[in-house]
């Protein structure tokens, strides 16, 4: 079955690198229209370009840092009164530095907080009111394995995803009879700029070598690898699609089977 999101609008955060851009790509390729949000302007540009137009979409940008949440709620708010509205969400931000919880400072999670679950739910109020008027929505939320398990040496990551999967399913509760639909993708180990930052950080602390400390995540996984974005968008597409119209408030782990609870 071929997924057509022709005529659907998807706002995708954090959407100029790794799996935000990818399932950008994905959704644009299927026929909707991309709505880019992140902090880089260039870089949104660029990406801008690489969108596919299959069905003459004609995309678009915004430019917002999730480290500074009034910001994105006034970029959003006035993309909004302008007469936008988008019918898929994917909130999709770069995780926390990784380190110790014991030794985390009060900031770091404050942060953390603000980025993730504040902005998430900046994005939501915002494009509420449209869906609820149109009685349909799907908002999906790329999280991470540790809503399930959490990970050493990732404490300030393990605590806020945990809030961020919380917050998900009571939304997926409450939106669930206009029918808006609230996911979760929960990423593995996956080749990102994010995992390369915390295999130098490991290899910092260890002295291993980051291509061993890789070579250990692969291993984690029953697969025996490593995920590519690519991987991850195509959960991600499936749940802005058709396809999943009575999917709601559930964590799909894309993660080889690494995660050990079912």
């Amino acid at each position: 079955m071929k997924i057509d999101l022709t005529g659907k609008v998807a706002l995708v955060s954090g959407s100029t690198q790794g799996i935000g851009k990818a399932a950008a790509l994905a959704m644009a390729e299927c026929g909707a229209t991309i709505v880019l949000l992140a902090r880089n302007e260039e870089k949104l540009k660029t990406v801008a370009t690489e969108l596919p137009t299959p069905s003459s979409q004609k995309h678009q940008y915004l430019v917002a840092d999730f480290n500074q949440p009034n910001q994105l709620k006034s970029v959003i708010s006035g993309w909004v009164r302008d007469g936008n509205h988008a019918d898929i969400l994917v909130n999709n931000t770069g995780g926390p530095k990784g380190g110790a919880i014991a030794s985390a400072p009060v900031e770091e999670f404050i942060a953390a907080f603000n980025q993730h679950l504040i902005c998430n739910h900046i994005l939501v109020q915002a494009l509420l009111p449209k869906m609820k008027e149109k009685r349909f929505g799907k908002i999906i939320n790329v999280i991470s394995t540790s809503v399930k398990q959490p990970l050493p040496q990732l404490g300030v990551s393990n605590t806020i995803r945990g809030a961020v999967g919380n917050w998900s399913k009571t939304l997926a509760n409450e939106l669930g009879p206009f029918n808006i639909a609230v996911n979760n993708v929960l990423p593995g180990a996956t080749n990102t700029e994010r995992l390369k930052g915390i295999a130098e950080n490991k290899s910092h602390l260890t002295q291993d070598s980051v291509d061993s400390i890789f070579q250990t995540m692969a291993s984690e996984s029953p697969m025996q690898r490593i995920a590519e974005p690519e991987e991850i968008a195509q959960a991600i597409l499936f749940l802005a699609s058709p396809m999943s119209s009575y999917v709601n408030g559930i964590n799909i782990p894309v993660d080889g089977g690494r995660t050990k609870s079912l």
